[in-house]
């Protein structure tokens, strides 16, 4: 089965809200997923607070990077923001 990081709809219509699973390749979009690894506001959290919100659970995502879960494009830039990628490069490198 090839696990992957990806990126779960959630939210109203336009006001897009986003959870970073570890799901199967096969599965659609919004369908089933293997565990919830974090999650992803590209528009903020309200009015008050428009930036984007990035919060990534490291532990769960270094443990299915370590399996070999390949992470989209969108989910690696996220990663690197907050800084889960290079912990993983680092200890993969040693």
């Amino acid at each position: 089965m090839a696990v992957k990081l990806r990126l779960v709809r959630m939210g109203k219509k336009k006001q897009p809200t986003y959870r970073v699973v570890a799901a199967d390749s096969r599965s659609p979009r919004d369908g089933r997923f293997l565990e919830i690894v974090g999650t992803y506001a590209p528009r903020g959290r309200s009015v008050a607070e428009p930036d984007a919100v990035v919060t990534i659970d490291h532990e769960k995502a270094l443990k299915w990077l370590r399996q070999g879960a390949q992470p989209t494009e969108r989910v690696e830039r996220l990663l690197r923001q907050t800084g889960a990628w290079d912990e993983f490069v680092a200890a993969k490198a040693t």
